[in-house]
């Protein structure tokens, strides 16, 4: 269940990032319910998460680079953001980094 709790996490955490970019840095005041309610929801999920048994290292590490990655990709999708491959790359090592902590943290047990 602690994964569940994890992906809404990242998925509202998201879901707000991109409220913030599309309201051009909270000028457009009507996003302002969705950046507020999807980080406090993401935080609600996160500590869901950890109650239910996932380390910190490993929640922590997978939603932010999950938060990373996703956004990149999601602003270059609907934004035009730019996304080089110097940024893929990083992206790719991002992943690379949070598959060491998740065997890591496998192995330790």
């Amino acid at each position: 269940m602690s994964w569940v709790f994890l992906a809404a996490a990242i998925a509202f955490e998201i879901t707000a990032t991109m409220a913030l970019r599309a309201s051009e840095g909270l000028r457009n005041k009507a996003w302002a319910p969705v950046v507020v309610g999807g980080y406090v929801t993401c935080f609600v999920f996160l500590s869901l998460a950890l109650r239910n048994g996932m380390a910190v290292g490993v929640a922590y590490g997978i939603w932010a680079a999950a938060g990373i990655a996703l956004t990149a990709i999601i602003a270059r999708l609907v934004f035009r953001d730019p996304l080089t491959k110097v940024m893929m790359l990083g992206i790719g090592l991002i992943a690379a980094g949070v598959l060491l902590v998740e065997l890591g943290a496998q192995t330790a047990h």
